[in-house]
């Protein structure tokens, strides 16, 4: 069986996700490799999101690229000069990664949706990063701390203000 760049990705995804786990990769490598398979393989995000797998599709995207331009910026030093450039990539990543999340959100019209704030230890983090889980499909957890897909979330009562750990616990704790 022949497979598209989609599937490939998502192959490769699930391939580093379990390297990982087993600490075969850092959390460095893990972003690194996800970055390559994205470029290595030319693939863009779906421009229409009408169902499931292309929104998720869409957000790992989108998660890659915003985790490899923070990781390089934080691996410059405060003052160079591509430290700035490197942080507004990464936000705008992360932007169009929680506009994917909202449209997502609403494709499900919030059934089988759970979420809460985290528990972190980044003091940065702490009630701003919330875990959403799709429960009616295998192993799909989303990230966010963005307000708006916050009060989405409160607001359709999907929102539990318990704090709890992480179905990702290590990845999300583990420093870059």
């Amino acid at each position: 069986m022949v497979l598209n760049k989609f599937d490939r990705f998502l192959k490769n995804r699930q391939s580093l996700i379990d390297q990982y786990k087993k600490g075969d990769l850092t959390k460095e490598e893990f972003i690194e490799e996800n970055f390559k398979c994205v470029n290595a393989l030319g693939i863009k995000p779906f421009q229409k999101i009408d169902n499931v797998k292309k929104a998720v599709y869409n957000y790992q995207y989108y998660n890659v690229l915003a985790k490899y331009y923070q990781r390089r910026a934080h691996s410059l030093s405060r003052h160079h000069e591509s430290r700035e450039d490197f942080l507004q990539l990464a936000n705008h990543y992360y932007s169009k990664k929680d506009l994917v999340t909202e449209k997502l959100l609403k494709l499900l019209d919030f059934r089988g949706v759970e979420s809460y704030y985290v528990k972190v230890k980044s003091p940065a983090l702490k009630n701003k990063l919330f875990e959403i889980v799709l429960k009616d499909y295998d192993s799909i957890i989303l990230h966010s701390k963005s307000e708006a897909i916050l009060n989405m979330l409160k607001r359709e009562n999907v929102f539990s203000h318990e704090e709890r750990k992480s179905l990702v616990d290590s990845y999300i704790n583990n420093k870059y």
